[in-house]
């Protein structure tokens, strides 16, 4: 957290005080000063705490405690408390470091007279945008206990899907990774002393472990070099990703992909469907509600779909139209989209659409995994089987040549 140095008269003694006290910002700092009965003449940017100061450093908040918070606030504000009591409750008894940072500074902007929604806004890290809206609409409709509870769920159940394909996927991880550290090994350190052996007592190899010795040769010598390859080529895939045009073809890509790309699309639809179903069952208008279900989605192509969406219905177009013309979202969601549109049931209609995509995600997900773990025993087996026949076979040579 940043540093900062200010220069105060104390209203109680009349004196100059000179001093450093940590601040999220010179507006947070100024309004704790004036909570000490100081008057500040004075603020300026010491230093960042911590080494290489700014966000070196910063730990993330947990998921967990923004649902908890949702729910502790939705229930002291069902129970009558005032939104600055209950702020008040929530930043004392936070654990989590960013969170209660972010609570302090916002008791201060709403006391000084902001929105609560307002307030939320100025900290992009703790409160996204589908939050912040939410709450906004909360505030006008008045029903900020409601909608609060509706978050925390909703939290609740991206925090769960990812978990279980966090969970499903690592096992297929761990034993990728692990093999591929004992082939590394196996061919630096392992195969070279086969070679010393088999050029000594001069035996005759065959092609395959000629080309076996040569790829251990190529790793003993060069493993540096493969190493920098494979770090730069993230580094290099990274920021291309983040270039416009390469965000867009990287999409474009993962959506193409056998498996993964139905997956990937899947796991869109499940968001689209919840994130837009919870937006306009709280009262947020449709075309806000497009602009942060776009926002949300983390697929450039699908987020250039969802705001051609919202540009045909700007000329008067039903929902469904656009969706079903980009090819992209499957028939039933379009088709369950339409029926809502007619029957006045669009929320109801999203939230059960956002239900059955994450079943089928949850499925998916199951079938990749089943997938992948065969996969990856075959492949391991071809390679074990190919390292011990180009082995055996001049091993076979030298028993021939002793009889």
């Amino acid at each position: 957290m940043p540093l900062y140095a200010y220069k105060a008269i104390d209203t109680t003694t009349g004196k100059i005080v000179t001093s450093t006290t940590e601040g999220e910002s010179e507006q947070f700092v100024a309004a704790k000063l004036r909570e000490q009965s100081l008057h500040v003449s004075e603020i300026k940017l010491a230093k960042a705490s911590g080494a290489g100061g700014g966000n070196f450093g910063k730990k993330k908040m947990k998921p967990k405690s923004l649902v908890v918070f949702s729910r502790q606030f939705a229930t002291m504000i069902d129970a009558g408390i005032p939104i600055l009591r209950c702020m008040d409750i929530l930043a004392s008894q936070c654990k989590d470091p960013t969170l209660k940072s972010a609570l302090d500074v916002m008791t201060l902007d709403v006391k000084s007279g902001i929105t609560l929604n307002e307030a939320m806004a100025r900290h992009p890290e703790v409160f996204n945008r589908l939050y912040v809206n939410m709450v906004k609409a909360a505030e006008i409709g008045g029903i900020l206990d409601l909608i609060l509870d509706r978050l925390a769920q909703f939290l609740e159940y991206e925090a769960e899907v990812k978990g279980k394909i966090k969970s499903a996927m690592t096992y297929p991880v761990l034993v990728l990774c692990f093999s591929q550290l004992m082939l590394f090994a196996l061919f630096t350190f392992v195969l070279p002393k086969f070679k010393e052996i088999f050029t000594g007592m001069n035996v005759e190899m065959p092609i395959v472990t000629k080309f076996l010795f040569g790829i251990g040769d190529f790793m003993q010598a060069y493993w540096w070099v493969l190493i920098l390859m494979f770090v730069g080529g993230i580094i290099a895939l990274k920021q291309w990703a983040k270039t416009p045009r390469g965000k867009y073809q990287f999409d474009f890509f993962k959506l193409r992909i056998p498996v993964v790309g139905e997956l990937t699309l899947k796991m869109s639809v499940a968001r689209f469907s919840r994130t837009f179903g919870t937006l306009i069952n709280s009262g947020v208008p449709m075309m806000r509600s497009l602009e942060i279900v776009g926002e949300t989605l983390g697929n450039q192509v699908l987020a250039d779909a969802i705001d051609d969406t919202r540009a045909s219905l700007r000329e008067g177009n039903k929902l469904s139209v656009p969706l079903t013309a980009c090819g992209l979202f499957p028939t039933m969601v379009t088709t369950m989209i339409d029926v809502g549109e007619e029957s006045g049931r669009l929320p109801e209609m999203l939230v059960k659409v956002g239900e059955f995509y994450d079943q089928e995600v949850d499925q998916t997900v199951k079938g990749l995994t089943s997938l992948i773990e065969p996969l990856l025993i075959i492949f391991l087996g071809c390679v074990v089987g190919f390292i011990a026949i180009s082995i055996m076979v001049p091993i076979f040579s030298i028993v021939n040549n002793i009889k």
